[in-house]
Formats: structure tokens, C-alpha cells, sequence
């Protein structure tokens, strides 16, 4: 079934081209290149970036409906609730059966109330996200599966230190198209909760992160409760890209990498390797970010009832959106 997962290394390595080529020639954002009357740039204070950390007025203040956070997302776990569309070349190291897999996810930590001095306090939060895969080797691109989260962040910072703790619920749910033509798979109720807690310590270009978790119910209840979770972002400076002239002349360009690890005692703590690769495009003055990744993945499946007992190993390419 499908097209073998070394088959497309042509197709990344193309885009990837094409990617650079976008870029253009870039110059760093130095003061040496801006022009005499060239407009300021609006300084927008975003807590989930280094740049801004150890600005503050000296004042502790309460906010309601933030439009950042003092946490900066986990760019490489794949159940971070966020918008993305990948397509990955996929390979069943559990049947040996390979597949072109298209995952979308819309989601997002939306701040309930924060109190920070600078960017140091604290944040509550809502987190909603939905994660589904589709067969892209089936007619009509046939849904697999479908996992909903919805949970609340607590999170905090102090400097270049951060944390998260956090409850979240999911729900799993296999697609009907999927069950009618695969009648052999048996279909049973997946649901997890859990509670757990994130470190995270930033030091200009480099992030580390480190914490665990534990399952406070699960069905099937045979289901092992614990995990530990680890990885890295890395980000370069940030570059002007020069292509269409000022159409884009605000735009800034960051090559990121970023690897995420996980640990859980249901799969005997085999760990499962997640590796985003690529850039980031932004605006000075705005909070949203696009980026284009590509991806690795060698572990157990992390999404539905899949997170049982099959493994895979996939490559693929993914776009990103931040709001």
C-alpha cells in the first residue's frame, strides 16, 4: 500500500531547494542597513521569545485575555494544540506495510488571565486541540483518526526559566471509512488523562526542556500510566529576506530546528524520536509565525488507538501556522 518512505526523498530534498531559493539573498536585521527615514517598527512584547524576556516597567500587573504566554510552545511535540498540515511517507514497522499519511491539527493555548512583571509571573489557560490523520493512498483521502484534547495550562516564568503544568483529557476516534475497509481491526474505547509538568530553561540560541507525566485514568485501564518527556529548540538569528522588494520588506526569516523525546511505561519506556527542521517566517510588529518543517518521526504511533502497540518510522514536510 503506497509509495515507499525512501521513494520520496527526491520530493523533500526539491522542496527544500525551492525553500532556499524563496528565502533569496537575506541580510541580519542590522541598524546598518535600515535607512535614515525608515519607520520604527511598533515594538510588540511577545513572552514566548527571548528578545523580550527581561523587559519590564517594575510593576505587577493582572491581565484578562492575554494574547501571548510566558510558555513558549513545545515546536516539536506532536500533541502540542496548534495549526499545522503535514503530509509524511509513512512505514508500519509493525505489519511492514508503508503509506502516505496527510495530518492536520487545529488547536491552540487560548490565556484565561495572566499576572506578570515584564514577561515574569504567571498564566491559566484553555487548551483545545484536534489532531486527525487521512489515508492519502485511499480514495477520497480517507480519515483514519481523529483525537480530540481539551485540558488547562498553568504556566509561569522567571527570566529564561519556564514551566508548564498542566490536566488535559483526550478522546480518540477511529474513522468510519477507515473501520468499513479494514473489517478485521478492532475498534475499542481510548481515552487519556493526564497530568504533567514541563522545565524549560532558554539561553540565547538554545532551549532545553525536561519534565513527566502520569495518567489519572485511562481506558483500557491496562494502559501504563507513567512518561517523561525531553528535547531541544535551536534558532538561529533572524534574517530580512529581500525578495519582492518592500512588499515584503518586514518580513524576517529563522532557520529552527528542534527534536522531541518521549518515554512511557506502556511501550516498556522505548523512546519515541520526533525532529522538526526548517524556517520560520514573521512580521516585526505581529504575533503570528509561519514556518515549513521538515519532519522525522521513529517511535510508537503517538495519535489514537495506534499509541498501542504500532510503530512506525515517517519522513515528510509540514506547514505551520501560529495565531
Amino acid at each position: 500500500m503506497g509509495r515507499s518512505v525512501l521513494s520520496c526523498d527526491r520530493w523533500i530534498v526539491g522542496i527544500l531547494s525551492i525553500m532556499f531559493l524563496l528565502i533569496g539573498p537575506a541580510y541580519a536585521d542590522d541598524s546598518d542597513n535600515k535607512k535614515p527615514d525608515d519607520p520604527k517598527p511598533k515594538e510588540l512584547l511577545d513572552c514566548r521569545y527571548g528578545q523580550t524576556y527581561e523587559k519590564t516597567d517594575g510593576e505587577t500587573v493582572g491581565e484578562a485575555f492575554p494574547s501571548d504566554d510566558v510558555f513558549r510552545p513545545l515546536l516539536a511535540d506532536p500533541k502540542q494544540p496548534q495549526f499545522f498540515a503535514t503530509w509524511r511517507a509513512t512505514r508500519s514497522r509493525t505489519d511492514r506495510t508503508t503509506s502516505n499519511i496527510g495530518s492536520v491539527a487545529i488547536g491552540e493555548n487560548f490565556g484565561f488571565y495572566t499576572r506578570r512583571e515584564g514577561c515574569n509571573g504567571w498564566q491559566v489557560s484553555l487548551l483545545t486541540g484536534i489532531f486527525a490523520q487521512f489515508d492519502l493512498d485511499e480514495k477520497n483521502a480517507q480519515l483514519i483518526n481523529t483525537d480530540f484534547n481539551v485540558g488547562i495550562p498553568i504556566t509561569w516564568r522567571s527570566g529564561n526559566w519556564s514551566a508548564r503544568l498542566r490536566y488535559y483529557h483526550q478522546s480518540s476516534h477511529i474513522g468510519d471509512e477507515f473501520l468499513v475497509a479494514n473489517p478485521g481491526f478492532k475498534s475499542i474505547t481510548f481515552i487519556l488523562e493526564e497530568v504533567d509538568a514541563i522545565l524549560s530553561y532558554e539561553y540565547r540560541w538554545l532551549r532545553l526542556y525536561g519534565g513527566g507525566g502520569y495518567l489519572v485514568h485511562r481506558e483500557p485501564a491496562t494502559f501504563d500510566r507513567g512518561k517523561i518527556q525531553w528535547g531541544f529548540e535551536a534558532r538561529a538569528p533572524s534574517m530580512r529576506t529581500r525578495i519582492l522588494g518592500s512588499f515584503l520588506d518586514r518580513l524576517v526569516v529563522t532557520p529552527v530546528l528542534s527534536a522531541d523525546f518521549k518515554s512511557i511505561e506502556a511501550h516498556d519506556w522505548i523512546i519515541d524520536t520526533n525532529v522538526l527542521g526548517g524556517f520560520e517566517w514573521s512580521r516585526t510588529g505581529s504575533l503570528r509565525r509561519f514556518r515549513i518543517m521538515a519532519t522525522y518521526f521513529h517511535g510508537y504511533n503517538p495519535y489514537g488507538l495506534f499509541a498501542i502497540n504500532q510503530k512506525i518510522e515517517s519522513i515528510g514536510l509540514g506547514a505551520y501556522f501560529m495565531f
